[in-house]
């Protein structure tokens, strides 16, 4: 994933479109645009790692518009244990707590539905870790946020996983871009002409970064289509990556295996469709 330039800014969706609904939300939307695009509106829009302490430090600039780390936001992320939930007629609301603070998140109920107060097929219960997808709301003094999708974190690595993100992109807000003070590496394509990778690193060889150090030429070479290539929020598909690589989907499949081994990519909406750390 991209930190290169807050208007290209994007995520992955989680997983999300398998949770518990509501709300008309719909994940990532709003998280891409037309490359280059930076207006407030589009970085308003999009979807904003965040730990509970950040979302309790978040500064409110009017009534329920927030910003952390100088940018405003709106759709935000974060996964925590469940320490409470309390079931009404109208809502859901669940106190979470990450390790970092805590925070109530309200779910409005579809009273339409079946059966309205079930919750992610129940398994969404007390001490269990869950993915929150929401805006972050006041009211008088208190803050919460209005979740949109609440679902369980089947895969413990997702804590681990998120809690990296919310750091890489706190330290482009604070720091700066990785790279920012040297030249972003010059890689020929199929044209003749020169493109430049994301992030100013060399996609082709490991420029002394040691999370590619030791990897093969053919983990190389994927790394090199997954950093180029168009792609949407959700990453590149094995075939796609088949596709531009010329290599056989054995060998992709090989070198998808080392780089997760390496924590070099991860898994999105499913086992064969991956995206990059920011590394």
């Amino acid at each position: 994933m991209d930190y290169g330039n807050y208007g290209d800014y994007s995520t992955t969706s989680y997983g999300a479109q398998g949770g518990a609904g509501g709300g008309g939300f719909i994940p990532g939307d709003g998280s891409q645009g037309s490359p280059g695009s930076a207006s407030k509106g589009y970085a308003k829009d999009t979807l904003r790692p965040l730990t509970i302490k950040q979302i309790n430090d978040a500064h409110n600039i009017h009534e329920s518009e927030f910003s952390v780390d100088g940018q405003e936001v709106s759709q935000i992320t974060f996964v925590g244990q469940i320490r409470n939930i309390s079931k009404q007629s109208t809502n859901i609301t669940y106190k979470f707590d990450d390790g970092t603070g805590t925070v109530e998140v309200k779910q409005w109920v579809d009273s339409e539905a079946e059966n309205p107060l079930d919750s992610s097929d129940n398994k969404l219960t007390e001490n269990a870790y869950a993915r929150v997808f929401g805006k972050l709301r006041i009211y008088g003094t208190k803050r919460h946020v209005g979740g949109h999708i609440v679902r369980p974190v089947t895969d413990y690595n997702e804590i681990s996983y998120h809690l990296l993100e919310a750091t890489a992109v706190h330290l482009f807000f604070t720091k700066g871009p990785i790279g920012d003070d040297a030249k972003p590496a010059q890689v020929a394509n199929g044209n003749g002409n020169v493109d430049h990778p994301m992030g100013g690193y060399d996609a082709g060889a490991s420029s002394g970064n040691p999370n590619l150090s030791g990897l093969s030429k053919l983990a190389l070479k994927v790394v090199n289509i997954m950093r180029t290539a168009p792609q949407n929020n959700e990453g590149l598909h094995m075939q796609e990556i088949m596709a531009k690589s010329g290599l056989d989907m054995a060998d992709v499949a090989k070198a998808g295996d080392e780089l997760l081994g390496a924590g070099v990519i991860y898994t999105t909406v499913d086992d064969t469709t991956w995206a990059m750390l920011d590394v």
